[in-house]
C-alpha cells in the first residue's frame, strides 16, 4: 500500500518496527540511490543543488532514517569510534569538561569516543594505546589534565593522534592547549583598568602554567612602566594553605599605603587562601584589596566570599578542538602538522576586583 507523501512522490508503508533504508528515502524524495549516498557520506556538494539536498534530508527525518555507522564505517574502512588516553580523569575537577567537549564534538560527527585512564602509569597508558589500536579506532586524542610536556605513548604514532592540555617532549605531534601567557596579561589588564598599580603575584609550581602566567602578567604591567617588587612575587606552591601564608607575609603588619592593593593568584586554591588572610587581617576584599585568580575551578571560585573573580581554563574547548583536530585528519586522511594550538582563556568576572582605594 502506497500513501501520498506530500513531497510529489509516494511512501511505500513499512511493516511497524522496521528501520528505514537509503532505497526508501530515495523513493520518497524522488532521486536515486546514489544521490542519497552523496548527502550522507558527505559528497553532496558539487554533485546535487542545494534544493536536492534539502528534499533528501527532509525525507529522512520524515522517516526517521539514520545512516547505518557500522556499515558507512566499513566502506570507509574505519569503525567511527576516536580513543581518548587520559592520565587522571577520576582526580581532576576538570576531566568532564575536556570529556564533555570531545564526546560532544565525536557524537556531533557521528563518532563515539573510548575513554581510558591510565592514573598517569606510563605502563598503563601503553598498553591502553595499544588496546585501542586493536580495536581500529580512527584515532586518538591524548590528554593532561595539568598543563606539563609529556613523554608520548607508545604506539601513538601509529595513527591519527592529537594531545590536549600537554605538550609532546619530543615536539612530534599537535597539540590543544590554553594560552596561559596571555591569561597572565588578562589578569594584570583586570587590575589595571580599575586604577591598581601596586600588584603583587602568589602562588605557583615549578611548571609551564605557573612560568606563563606569571610571565603573561609582567608583560602587561611592564607595558605600562610598572614592575612588580622581587618581594611581591611570592612562590608558596598550589594550594589553599599556600595563598594564606602567602598573603600573611605581603600584608601583615604593613601600612597600607605601603601594601599591594591588587593579588594575582596562581589559581583559585591560592585565592581562596589569600581571601582567608584578608578577612583574618581586617582587610576588605575588595574595597581594600582586590584578588584574582585562575582556572575558575567549579564548586570553588563562584562560591568564595567575596566570589572570586577568575581566569577560566578552557576546558571544555579544548576537547571540543582536539576533537576537531583529530576529526578533520582522519576525515581527510592527512596528518595535521605538529604544531601548538593555544586556547584562549576569557574572565569570568566577579565580586573579588573593584575600584584601587584613594590614599
Amino acid at each position: 500500500m502506497r500513501t501520498a507523501d506530500g513531497m510529489g512522490g509516494t511512501e511505500e508503508q513499512r511493516p511497524a518496527g522496521t528501520r528505514a533504508t537509503s532505497r526508501d528515502v530515495a523513493r520518497l524524495a524522488g532521486v536515486s540511490h546514489t544521490a542519497v549516498s552523496f548527502v550522507f557520506n558527505g559528497r553532496a556538494e558539487g554533485n546535487l543543488s542545494p534544493a536536492t539536498q534539502e528534499r533528501i534530508r527532509q525525507a529522512a527525518a520524515q522517516l526517521g532514517y539514520r545512516p547505518d555507522p557500522v556499515a558507512r564505517g566499513l566502506r570507509r574502512r574505519r569503525t567511527a569510534v576516536i580513543g581518548l588516553v587520559t592520565d587522571e580523569i577520576a582526580s581532576s575537577p576538570f576531566a568532564g569538561r575536556l570529556l564533555r567537549g570531545a564526546m560532544e564534538t565525536a557524537w556531533g560527527r557521528e563518532h563515539l569516543v573510548l575513554t581510558v585512564d591510565s592514573g598517569g602509569d606510563p605502563a598503563k597508558e601503553d598498553a591502553a594505546v595499544a588496546e585501542l589500536l586493536h580495536r581500529r579506532v580512527d584515532g586518538i586524542i591524548y590528554a593532561a589534565m595539568s598543563l606539563r610536556r609529556v613523554r608520548v605513548p607508545e604506539g601513538l604514532h601509529r595513527t591519527h593522534s592529537v594531545l590536549a592540555n600537554c605538550l609532546p617532549e619530543d615536539d612530534s605531534l599537535p597539540a590543544v592547549i590554553p594560552a596561559e601567557r596571555a591569561g597572565g596579561r588578562t589578569a594584570a589588564r583586570l587590575l589595571l583598568d580599575q586604577g591598581h598599580r601596586r600588584l603583587a603575584h602568589i602562588g605557583g609550581l615549578d611548571d609551564i602554567a605557573s612560568v606563563e602566567r606569571l610571565r603573561g602578567f609582567r608583560d602587561t604591567l611592564r607595558a605600562e612602566g610598572i614592575t612588580v617588587p622581587k618581594e611581591w612575587v611570592v612562590r608558596t606552591g598550589g594550594e589553599i594553605a599556600g595563598g594564606y601564608e602567602g598573603a600573611v607575609r605581603l600584608l601583615e603588619g604593613a601600612a597600607a599605603d605601603r601594601r599591594p592593593t591588587g593579588i594575582f593568584a596562581y589559581n583559585d586554591r591560592v585565592a581562596a587562601g589569600v581571601l582567608h588572610a584578608a578577612t583574618r587581617l581586617g582587610i576588605d576584599v575588595p574595597a581594600d584589596l582586590s584578588v584574582v585568580g585562575y582556572d575558575d575551578q567549579e564548586h570553588m571560585a563562584a562560591f568564595l566570599t567575596p566570589a572570586l573573580t577568575s581566569v577560566a581554563l578552557p576546558h571544555r574547548e579544548m576537547g571540543e578542538a582536539a576533537a576537531t583536530l583529530l576529526l578533520d585528519a582522519i576525515d581527510t586522511g592527512r596528518t595535521p602538522a605538529a604544531t601548538v594550538r593555544r586556547i584562549a582563556c576569557p574572565v569570568v568576572s566577579r565580586a573579588s576586583v573593584g575600584p584601587a582605594p584613594i590614599r
